[in-house]
């Protein structure tokens, strides 16, 4: 039997009066609603008490002593928003409503108490953590900086639920709140089905709701090379599927733009010597040419590098990569680099021997990924690589991030790569495009990422990790639901405390979250058997 809480309205109130235990029952009702909160924050202390909440009555404003203003256009627009999120997307109840005196919440004060940050892009090291105090008649926000801000509002907006009668309420609360690891990431795949501009920022969005920061844009593959360089514009005019296909400057900075309105950092990856057929198609000579016996064959394997003017090549177009994209960071792949067609090259040979390298590929594999990463390094960026790039003795900067992905042996991978002195984002137990009959979030959730042998120096070396959801199988038409809420089970992980991993109060929590998300328009898939209110609520 599904029951419905009241409505505070007093009239009707009054005139409908009810027993103590369908009371307390009610209010179970509604408490478990308010609680369902996700990411689960560090802390949360919540009361039976309601406040009630009106579309006409409740605003958004900054606190008097906070540095963060109305020219902060992050909170600003953060404001417009979350009061969307909480009530635009509602039933519309045209009546005139009054709560009893003292019961009433009229206002959010978010306060930023260090430098705001407003103009600037989040970062590796951006502050998030937050305070929430709701209580009546105005609650308070507090944060470090603007990307705290931003959490806590995400929070502040999951309290607030809707009863039968359209009445908002909250519980008074007082949360603290701070994620586990800096580096929460989505990693999308746009070179084996391109994703529409639009589709993208529905991600960002979602990802904003679950308190990811790191959109991985695995921007180019061997598919097809979408990104359009005005560098070497043949890239995209050659390499993309079509000239439909394609992501023009413009579109990158609205991807780029949108992501920080939400906190969201937006890391590109160029993988190469690898993965890069399409990029041979708009630059010639780039691609090393195969060989059957003596005569080229005509097909192309990895990127050619014995040559100079491949990192003449890729110095200018990290130049530009670095100047379009703002993140510190750029992921420079580095994996599944296949030696057939080195072997087959005769002046690869003559290299080899000349370089005394023998027949030892990974040697030459590790002399084109130093000279990248020392260009990265010089325009003033970091590196990201794929594991293998580690596993195959290239010697690389302290600073360089390896990414472990292959799931077999990936604990002995983190303890290895930890041990040499390396920062880690894990992979391995999240590729949410293997997929599988059943509620497979469940062992996204129990991965535990600290999980491998090491001392704790080693643990403060793991940043993070990434759900990754590649293209193979995937375009616009099933990325969101095919991502969420399983990716939410991964942003849990990553945000909340080591000991948040009771599956049946994750479940419960989730199972509601999902409906919330699917109420602001992202097509979440459902974790089982069961249904959402909005589904027969008519809006």
């Amino acid at each position: 039997m599904q029951l419905w809480p009241l409505s505070p309205r007093s009239g009707r109130a009054l005139r409908l009066p009810l027993m103590p235990g369908l009371l307390a029952l009610l209010a179970a009702a509604q408490a478990s609603q308010a609680s369902a909160l996700w990411p689960l924050p560090l802390s949360v202390k919540m009361t039976p008490v309601q406040l009630f909440l009106s579309r006409d009555n409740f605003h958004f404003d900054h606190g008097p002593n906070s540095t963060a203003g109305p020219t902060c256009i992050i909170l600003q627009e953060a404001f417009r928003r979350y009061y969307g999120y909480i009530f635009g997307l509602h039933k519309q109840h045209h009546e005139s409503i009054q709560f009893q005196p003292g019961r009433e919440l009229q206002q959010l004060l978010v306060t930023v108490v260090l430098d705001s940050e407003c103009d600037a892009f989040p970062n590796s090291s951006s502050d998030e953590s937050y305070s929430l105090l709701v209580k009546g008649p105005v609650a308070e926000l507090k944060a470090s900086r603007v990307w705290g801000a931003l959490r806590g509002l995400e929070t502040f907006s999951q309290l607030v639920f809707q009863d039968a009668y359209g009445t908002f309420s909250i519980n008074e609360s007082t949360i603290s709140d701070s994620p586990r690891f800096p580096h929460r990431g989505i990693l999308i795949d746009t070179s084996r089905h391109y994703l529409p501009v639009t589709t993208i920022l529905k991600v960002l969005d979602a990802m904003a709701f679950n308190k990811f920061n790191v959109l991985h844009w695995h921007i180019v593959d061997d598919q097809s090379f979408p990104y359009q360089s005005f560098t070497f514009p043949e890239l995209s005019n050659k390499g993309s599927y079509s000239l439909s296909h394609v992501y023009t400057q413009n579109d990158v900075h609205k991807v780029i733009h949108y992501a920080r309105l939400q906190g969201i950092r937006v890391i590109p990856e160029f993988d190469s010597p690898g993965h890069t057929l399409s990029w041979g198609k708009g630059q010639k000579g780039l691609l090393t040419p195969c060989y059957t016996g003596e005569k080229p064959n005509g097909y192309f394997g990895p990127i050619n590098p014995i040559v100079n003017s491949t990192y003449s090549f890729m110095y200018k177009l990290f130049k530009e990569v670095g100047e379009v994209f703002p993140d510190e960071f750029i992921h420079l792949g580095g994996d599944e680099v296949a030696f057939d067609c080195w072997k087959s090259n005769p002046d690869i040979k003559t290299f080899m021997k000349k370089e005394g390298f023998g027949t030892d590929f990974k040697k030459l594999e590790s002399l084109y990924i130093q000279q990248v990463v020392n260009i990265v390094t010089n325009l003033k960026k970091n590196s990201i690589v794929w594991q293998e790039v580690f596993d195959d003795n290239v010697q690389l900067q302290k600073d360089t991030v390896l990414e472990v992905w292959k799931m077999a042996g990936y604990t002995e991978e983190l303890s290895k790569i930890t041990q040499a002195g390396f920062p880690v984002i894990l992979a391995a137990p999240w590729y949410l495009d293997l997929i599988s009959y059943g509620q497979d979030w469940k062992a996204y959730y129990q991965v535990e990422p600290l999980n491998f042998p090491g001392s704790d120096e080693q643990k403060k070396r793991i940043l993070g990790g990434e759900a990754c959801l590649w293209g193979e199988f995937v375009d616009a038409t099933n990325i969101l639901p095919r991502l969420w809420p399983r990716a939410s089970a991964v942003g849990e992980r990553l945000w909340s405390n080591r000991d948040v991993r009771n599956l049946q109060d994750a479940y419960n929590r989730l199972t509601q979250y999902r409906c919330r998300m699917v109420q602001r328009g992202i097509p979440a898939e459902p974790l089982y058997t069961g249904y959402c209110r909005e589904e027969y609520i008519k809006v």
